[in-house]
C-alpha cells in the first residue's frame, strides 16, 4: 500500500525530532548546557505551537527555566536525572511531540471537521480480571470472565492515532493480567504512550527491563495512604507489594506515579504532607487524586468524603502545587481541578473509557453504552447519541467545583441516558441510572451551595480554547453569572 504524502511527512519530521533529543539528552548529562538544552525545548515548543504559543507565556516560562532556585525546573531537573535516557526521550518523543504538539493540533481540526468530541486520550481495560478484591470496587462485581482481545486493543489505538490521539491509559480489573500482550502493544505502536493504572502486584524485574527496552510505559499505583489506611480497603500485604514496586521503578529510571482514591475513611491520610513528602521520597513524581465514587452495587456511598474533606481537599492539593510547598511531587485532582481542563472530561471532550467487553462508555465511573468497538469505528463511537449528548451537554456546570454529571448534577445524566437509550454495561449486576444517580442526589445537593460559595471567593479566568459547542462557548449567562462575582 502507498504511503500518504501526510503520512511520509510525518514520519520524517518525526526522524528529525528524535535525532535532535538525542543530541539534547546527550548534553543534559552536562550539568552547564541544562539550562540551555532546557531553553532549546521551550523554543521547540514555540515552533510546533505557532500562532497558539502566545510570546509572553513562552517569556515566562524561559525566565523560570533560568531561575535556578525555580521548583518546577528543580523538579524537571530531578525527573532527568532519575529517569533512564531511553525512557526520557520516548516521553519527550511520544508524549511531547506526538501527543502534545502535533496530536493536540491535529485532535482540534478533527472536532471542527467531524462536529463531535475528540478526546487527547483513550482510556480502556484490558481485562475485567484482577488478583484483588477492594471494598467499594465495581470490579468486584463484574467478574473475571471478559478480556478485550489483542486485535480490538490494537483497533483502538490504530483508529486513535487516525484522529490524533498518541496517549492510552489502561486500568481494569488489572491490566497487568494481560502483561504479554501490553507489552505487545507498546512494541508495536511505539509512537504512543501507554500509562496503567495498577496494583502493583504484578511489576517484577523482567517487566521493569522489558519497559526500559520499550521506553514507552509508565505506572500509576494504587496507595491509599499507611500500611492501615492502605490495606483496610485493599487487603493485608498490599502497602508492602506498592513498596517493592516503588523500588524496582526506581531502580530502572522508569517515571512512575500514584493512583489515590479518595474516601471519608482514608482522606486525612493520603493528603498527609508527611505521606506526600514519602511518596516522593520512594520516586513518585506525580499523582491522580480521585473522589470516590458510588458506582456498582458494591458501592459504599458512605465512604463519599464529606463537605468538609472536600473543602479540606481542595485547598491541600493547590498547597502542595503552590511555591510555598518544596515537595518533588505534582497533584492532579480530577473532580476539583475542573476550572484547569473546563469542567467534566469525560464523554470523548479529553477522554473517553472502553471496558473489556468493547463498550464505549463516557467515563470509567459512567457504565452505560450505546455503541462497541467490535462493530464500531473510534470516530463512529464519538458520535453515537450517548457521546453527542454530552458534547452538547458540556459544560454540565459552569461551576468547575460542580463538574460531573452523576456526582454533582445526577438529574442530568438520567436525562442523557434516557434520552439517548444508552444500555447498563455491568453483566454481572447491573444498575440504572436511577439506581445510581439516588446515591449522588444527598450529596449534590448538600455540596452544591458549599461549592458556589468557594467558586464565588475565587479568580477566575477565561481559556483561550474551549472545546464546547459553538453555542456554549458564547453563553451570555456565563457574563452575568462572573458580574454578580
Amino acid at each position: 500500500m502507498a504511503l500518504s504524502v501526510k503520512t511520509v511527512t510525518h514520519a520524517t519530521e518525526r526522524q528529525a525530532i528524535s535525532l535532535m533529543l538525542d543530541g539534547l539528552l546527550n548534553r543534559l548529562n552536562k550539568a552547564e548546557d541544562r539550562t540551555e538544552v532546557i531553553m532549546k525545548l521551550i523554543d521547540l515548543a514555540g515552533k510546533f505551537y505557532g500562532k497558539a504559543a502566545k510570546p509572553e507565556t513562552l517569556d515566562k516560562v524561559r525566565a523560570a527555566a533560568a531561575d535556578p532556585e525555580n521548583r518546577w525546573f528543580k523538579f524537571i531537573n530531578r525527573v532527568l536525572d532519575e529517569t533512564d535516557p531511553h525512557v526520557a526521550k520516548m516521553m519527550l518523543l511520544n508524549l511531547g511531540y506526538e501527543a502534545f504538539f502535533r496530536g493536540t493540533k491535529t485532535i482540534r481540526e478533527n472536532r471542527e471537521k467531524y462536529g463531535c468530541n475528540i478526546p487527547w486520550l483513550i482510556l480502556f481495560d484490558p481485562t475485567n480480571a484482577c488478583n484483588m478484591h477492594c471494598t467499594g470496587c465495581w470490579s468486584g462485581t463484574y467478574g473475571h470472565k471478559t478480556n478485550m482481545s489483542f486485535e480490538h486493543m490494537d483497533k483502538i489505538v490504530t483508529e486513535g492515532k487516525e484522529l490524533g490521539i498518541y496517549l492510552y491509559m489502561m486500568t481494569g480489573g488489572e491490566p497487568l493480567v494481560r502483561k504479554k500482550d501490553i507489552l505487545k502493544l507498546a512494541e508495536k505502536h511505539n509512537d504512543c504512550e501507554f500509562s496503567l493504572y495498577t496494583n502493583s502486584t504484578l511489576i517484577d524485574e523482567k517487566l521493569c527491563r522489558e519497559v526500559v527496552r520499550l521506553g514507552n510505559i509508565t505506572f500509576q499505583l494504587s496507595i491509599e495512604g499507611t500500611p492501615d489506611t492502605n490495606d483496610a480497603r485493599r487487603g493485608d500485604g498490599h502497602y508492602n507489594a506498592v513498596m517493592n514496586a516503588m523500588d524496582l521503578l526506581s531502580k530502572y529510571g522508569i517515571i512512575f506515579g500514584t493512583s489515590i482514591c479518595y474516601t471519608r475513611q482514608n482522606i486525612e491520610a493520603v493528603t498527609d504532607l508527611d505521606f506526600i513528602r514519602f511518596i516522593a521520597g520512594k520516586g513518585a513524581r506525580f499523582g491522580f487524586f480521585f473522589h470516590y465514587m458510588p458506582v456498582g452495587k458494591n458501592a459504599v456511598p458512605s465512604l463519599m468524603p464529606t463537605v468538609e474533606q472536600r473543602k479540606m481537599m481542595i485547598e491541600r492539593i493547590r498547597y502542595i502545587r503552590s511555591n510555598q510547598c518544596d515537595i518533588g511531587f505534582y497533584p492532579m485532582d480530577f473532580q476539583n481541578d475542573g476550572e484547569f481542563v473546563g469542567g467534566c472530561i469525560a464523554g470523548g471532550r479529553n477522554y473517553f473509557h472502553i471496558n473489556a467487553n468493547g463498550d464505549a462508555e463516557p467515563c470509567v465511573f459512567i457504565h452505560f453504552s450505546d455503541s462497541n468497538i467490535k462493530d464500531k469505528t473510534i470516530l463512529e463511537m464519538l458520535q453515537s447519541p450517548l457521546f453527542k449528548a454530552y458534547h452538547e451537554g458540556q459544560p454540565f456546570n459552569r461551576n468547575h467545583l460542580r463538574p460531573c454529571p452523576m456526582l454533582e448534577n445526577p438529574e442530568l445524566l438520567r436525562k442523557m441516558v434516557a434520552e439517548t437509550g444508552a444500555k447498563g454495561t455491568n453483566d454481572e449486576s447491573e444498575e440504572t441510572a436511577d439506581e445510581l444517580c439516588s446515591k449522588c442526589d444527598e450529596y449534590a445537593k448538600t455540596w452544591g451551595p458549599v461549592a458556589d460559595r468557594i467558586w464565588a471567593s475565587q479568580t477566575h479566568k477565561k481559556p483561550s480554547y474551549e472545546n464546547y459547542t459553538p453555542e456554549k462557548r458564547e453563553h451570555p449567562e456565563l457574563a452575568a453569572f462572573e458580574h454578580v462575582l
